[in-house]
């Protein structure tokens, strides 16, 4: 098992807070100094880590109700992932983007390598729509908004988008989407939407996870707004995954859904996924990568990375997780 509290020690996260209470426009000045690359993707293909779910009321993984909501273990897994090469970014909500910065920060004030240099920094927009609440499908933007992606140098912004054709308060869900897709495409932010068709079922809504339902829905998707050109999709994946790609020209990323608890499912899905279409363009996943069973997630991390950006195997991918299990376990010393 990852052992989070000697990759993000007691000290740091407690040096977190300290900074939150003394200095609270120090993640600010740490997001100013950032470097940024030149391009979103200079390969073509992207690999990034999605760390949003709390903010939604999602914190279960596996048989574990409250994973996710332990901050120092979701930090540490965040942070551990951040530290592969193969890795190109983090989406996530404005407070886990602040902690990142922050310790971002305190590596750079003392002279050590940062971890966010040159890597993508993604703001979830929309997170009222909370798992089990009644108004589930009225999801608004409560978070950043494009201008405030713009002020602290962000390099896209994400949406959430799901869809039930009986449920009026999808409706409300559309054209907050549309306003948010807006706004970006007046500042030039790439947009990563992520359109998911639900049903309601005795136990929640759950996703239509089936190429007509995915395919229809991204058609949809593509469309919205004043205009497409910075817009990523962030979908599924689902048999005959042909069908979801030809149903847009926009890029593609794979999701990842729930943690499978073994690495190996998620990244035949990858690799297959790859293989589906030239606009399916990498991975935007979470628990996944995060919470890959016994597996370290920097090991995870690196073997998806693998699969997107060197067109690995998954056997290749499974073997070269042993060399990255428990590696640089004291980057952060840095920062005590």
């Amino acid at each position: 098992m990852f052992p989070s509290d000697r990759f993000l020690p007691d000290a740091l996260l407690a040096r977190l807070t300290e900074t939150r209470v003394n200095d609270p426009e120090f993640a600010c000045r740490a997001a100013a100094a950032r470097i940024r690359r030149p391009q979103l993707a200079p390969t073509g293909k992207l690999n990034i880590l999605a760390a949003d779910h709390p903010a939604r009321h999602v914190t279960k993984v596996g048989d574990d109700a409250l994973a996710m909501a332990d901050r120092r273990d979701y930090l540490a897994r965040i942070l551990r992932v951040l530290s592969s090469t193969r890795v190109d970014g983090v989406m996530a909500t404005m407070d886990i983007l602040e902690d990142l910065l922050s310790i971002d920060g305190f590596l750079r004030a003392a002279g050590a390598a940062t971890l966010l240099d040159n890597k993508l920094l993604i703001a979830s927009l929309n997170r009222g729509g909370l798992a089990g609440s009644t108004w589930e499908m009225d999801d608004p933007i409560t978070g950043a908004t494009p201008a405030v992606c713009q002020a602290w140098r962000f390099d896209g912004a994400k949406l959430l988008l799901r869809v039930d054709a009986q449920e009026p308060a999808s409706l409300k869900t559309i054209l907050a989407s549309v306003r948010a897709i807006n706004e970006c495409n007046a500042l030039r932010l790439p947009v990563f939407l992520e359109p998911l068709p639900v049903t309601r079922t005795e136990r929640g809504f759950t996703v239509v996870n089936t190429s007509e339902a995915l395919a229809r829905l991204a058609g949809v998707a593509s469309a919205l707004g004043d205009s497409s050109r910075y817009m990523w999709l962030k979908l599924p994946y689902c048999e005959d995954y042909q069908t979801v790609a030809r149903s847009t020209t926009l890029p593609i990323l794979l999701l990842g859904g729930e943690s499978a608890g073994d690495p190996a499912p998620f990244l035949r899905q990858l690799e297959s996924a790859l293989k589906a279409g030239p606009n399916v363009r990498g991975a935007l996943v979470g628990r996944n990568v995060l919470y890959p069973g016994a597996q370290d997630p920097l090991a995870m991390a690196e073997g998806a990375g693998g699969i997107v950006h060197e067109g690995w195997g998954v056997q290749q991918a499974l073997a070269s997780m042993g060399e990255a299990n428990g590696a640089a376990m004291d980057r952060l010393a840095a920062c005590l």
